[in-house]
């Protein structure tokens, strides 16, 4: 009997459109060819044939990234996103700090606490010396 392997994790398959690219492939490639094409044939008389191809490959490049890279199941540009709200739109160090509204009575309790056990610990004092 043929065996199949079966992904325990279906949410990260992907429906595949044409040439086993997904609809957002095709389209980030589309797009880059409808903007490295022109540019590559309007800049081949003026800069020559090699540098004109370079020029493209400038052009179709951020195009080509936004197509293929993917981490932790996020696109490029949310990845982006997120990197620049965490080091450029948010305060950097958030320090953790609380406001105890009991504080000042603890405080108090805790002083008198201290008395006693200092009154009581000299009164012992004073009676083991007499004694």
């Amino acid at each position: 009997m043929p065996y199949v392997n079966v992904p325990n994790d279906l949410s990260k398959i992907k429906t595949k459109m044409a040439f086993n690219l997904t609809k957002r492939q095709l389209i980030c490639f589309g797009c880059a060819a409808a903007v490295g094409i022109p540019s590559y044939l309007l800049a081949r008389g003026s800069i020559g044939n090699i540098g004109a191809m370079f020029l493209m490959l400038a052009v179709m490049l951020p195009a080509f990234l936004l197509a293929m890279y993917e981490k932790d199941g996020l696109p490029a540009e949310k990845v982006l996103k997120n990197i620049l709200r965490a080091r450029f739109l948010r305060p950097g160090v958030r320090p953790y700090q609380t406001q105890n509204i009991y504080a000042p009575f603890a405080g108090r309790g805790a002083v008198r606490k201290e008395d006693a056990i200092a009154k009581g610990k000299s009164n012992q004092r004073k009676k083991n010396r007499k004694g």
